[in-house]
């Protein structure tokens, strides 16, 4: 890569392993990407409420472009990631200011197969960072085996917080990663 931020940015992954020696920081490349987004910038300005009056929480997963997938550009839909996608007390926190104050009123759920938190073993995760650190977390990993399942269990969470005004239109998909599909959770 060269230092000149107008030249074209490379399409390598910085590294492939945590910790590696291989592992090169991604900053300067990005500053020089945002640098020639900056350039073409069409999307100002755009009213911080969502013209959808959607919100949608999704897992963190680089697998997923939530707004290629669905067919949305931006100012539609605020996007609240995390990982696994579960709904935790930061998600219903987003959530109630996304609809409160700025007029969301219907929240789509999106897991995905193969994700990093399937099949995890908290104990065992909580151990490993417990021996390194010399603390064991104190935040949940929300872990889980079946992503259907975690989904209705996120729906059942925003079901029954006292904070979630609008719980009319809520609904939760698991995304296939191999085929691009989005399939319903019942």
């Amino acid at each position: 890569m060269t230092d000149d931020p107008t030249a074209s940015a490379t399409t390598e992954p910085a590294t492939t392993e945590p910790g590696t020696t291989g592992f090169r920081a991604n900053v300067d490349e990005l500053v020089a990407n945002n640098l020639r987004y900056h350039e073409s910038f069409g999307d100002g300005p755009l009213d911080v409420r969502p013209r959808r009056k959607l919100a949608i929480v999704a897992c963190m997963d680089s697998r997923m472009d939530i707004f290629d997938m669905l067919g949305l550009a931006h100012g539609e839909a605020h996007i609240i990631r995390n990982a696994g996608g579960v709904v935790t007390d930061d998600v219903i926190r987003s959530l109630v200011l996304s609809q409160r104050r700025l007029g969301t009123e219907e929240i789509i759920l999106i897991h995905h197969t193969n994700c990093g938190l399937e099949g995890v073993s908290v104990d065992e995760f909580k151990k490993e960072l417990e021996d390194e650190v010399g603390i064991r977390p104190w935040w949940a990993l929300e872990a889980f085996t079946d992503p259907d399942a975690d989904v209705r269990q996120s729906i059942k969470r925003l079901q029954l917080s006292p904070f979630v005004k609008y719980k009319d239109h809520i609904s939760g998909f698991v995304y296939d990663v191999h085929t691009g599909l989005l399939n319903p959770v019942l």
